[in-house]
């Protein structure tokens, strides 16, 4: 079978990017178009808790995002599947979708994500920004807070030469807000 007809690809946008958490082949930047990284996920357990969720990042419709796609052997794509659909479809607030990608080096790609279910009662939908960080800075769960969340995924996006200014917004609004507290 010719390489590119074996390629599996995986495409991350956040803590999967850092922390994949299976073997891989290929690490590229990536851009996967027509869905973009959102705080848009209620998170009842581990950011936050039922009475008061906390935030966690989707991929979302519109625009675009850029990410990290993993290059998986084709002998290990059937164990790669089944440990991202435990650690991905755990409460089904996503779907996994074959996405279209342009890697780092020009080439197009389809690669294994997970999007958002906007019909999942775990969707927050579209937040503003000031709407959002206020969330984010009040919400706790059993992983700790919410804010050491977004600040720890805005630092391995800087470290990965990532920008995603919605998210700095985010993140600058509630360290501000935390300064302020002080």
């Amino acid at each position: 079978m010719a390489r590119d007809m074996d390629e599996f690809w995986v495409f991350g946008y956040g803590s999967l990017m850092w922390n994949p958490g299976f073997a891989y082949e290929e690490r590229l930047t990536a851009r996967a178009f027509g869905f973009r990284r959102s705080l848009c996920v209620w998170s009842h357990v581990h950011r936050g808790t039922p009475e008061k969720p906390g935030l966690v990042l989707g991929l979302d419709r519109g625009g675009s995002c850029r990410g990290v796609a993993f290059r998986v052997s084709g002998e290990d794509r059937e164990d790669v599947l089944d440990y991202l659909r435990r650690r991905e479809l755990v409460t089904n607030v996503y779907k996994e979708r074959m996405l279209p990608v342009s890697l780092g080096d020009g080439r197009q790609a389809k690669a294994v994500g997970y999007i958002v279910d906007r019909r999942h009662v775990q969707y927050a939908g579209a937040l503003g920004m000031e709407d959002a960080a206020e969330i984010v800075r009040k919400s706790t769960g059993q992983s700790g807070p919410n804010d050491a969340y977004v600040f720890n995924t805005l630092e391995h996006l800087k470290q990965m030469g990532i920008r995603d200014l919605w998210l700095e917004g985010v993140g600058s609004s509630v360290a501000s807000r935390l300064q302020a507290a002080v």
